[in-house]
């Protein structure tokens, strides 16, 4: 565990803070910290900056009430940055946006990047925009009997691929029923962060179960 008197502040007393989203992984924003803004962060485990344009501390939520909820905190190699882990009540941004980088500089034309939230706001555009051809505006338009179908037909093929121990075929299948699932999010109006909270809440109580059966031995 690295000690805060091991942290390379600047000259101005401040080091970057990467604030991250814990469970989408995605980039909030870049605010700096202080000593005493980084010792309330850990006390209150809610993100603290220090303002370098009013050139005061800052409690992020404070005022708007979307609070960042510290999972952890690291260090760079050269103890010079932090990368700040956080569940967040709302909008990382101050324009109400999820996250504070929005506008892209350069795309790779060969290389795409893929994240299953951006696939999920996809499919949301899709049950929104209804377009014409799309596989998934049809299965929209044949409603929630039509969906599920296909979800359970999707989870027999990947226990058929899995029983057969064909590892490709079962890739394949998998990534289908995950499609057919998320459109089934969509209609019911689940979101990303539905699920994955109770995720985070399984792992807690399987932690503790291991933490139960570990004390008992």
């Amino acid at each position: 565990m690295v000690n805060m008197d091991e942290l390379k502040f600047d000259s101005n007393g401040l080091i970057p803070a990467i604030v991250v989203d814990a469970h989408s992984k995605k980039v909030l924003t870049l605010a700096y910290m202080n000593k005493e803004s980084l010792a309330i962060s850990m006390e209150k485990e809610l993100t603290c900056f220090y303002s370098r344009s009013r050139q005061e501390l800052w409690l992020k939520g404070e005022t708007s009430g979307n609070y960042q909820h510290i999972v952890s905190i690291t260090a760079d190699c050269d103890k010079d940055a932090l990368v700040v882990m956080v569940e967040k009540d709302g909008p990382a941004c101050h324009k109400g946006t999820d996250s504070c980088f929005n506008d892209e500089v350069f795309q790779s034309e060969e290389r795409h990047e893929f994240a299953i939230d951006g696939l999920y706001d996809l499919l949301v555009g899709r049950k929104e925009t209804m377009p014409e051809g799309s596989y998934t505006t049809y299965l929209f338009q044949k409603g929630i009997d039509k969906i599920l179908k296909k979800v359970g037909e999707e989870s027999t093929e990947v226990i058929i691929g899995g029983k057969a121990g064909d590892k490709a075929e079962t890739v394949y299948e998998i990534a289908d029923l995950a499609y057919h699932v998320m459109v089934l999010m969509v209609e019911m109006g689940i979101t990303m962060e539905d699920v994955r909270k109770e995720l985070a809440s399984r792992h807690i109580i399987d932690h503790k179960v291991k933490q139960e059966k570990m004390g008992g031995k």
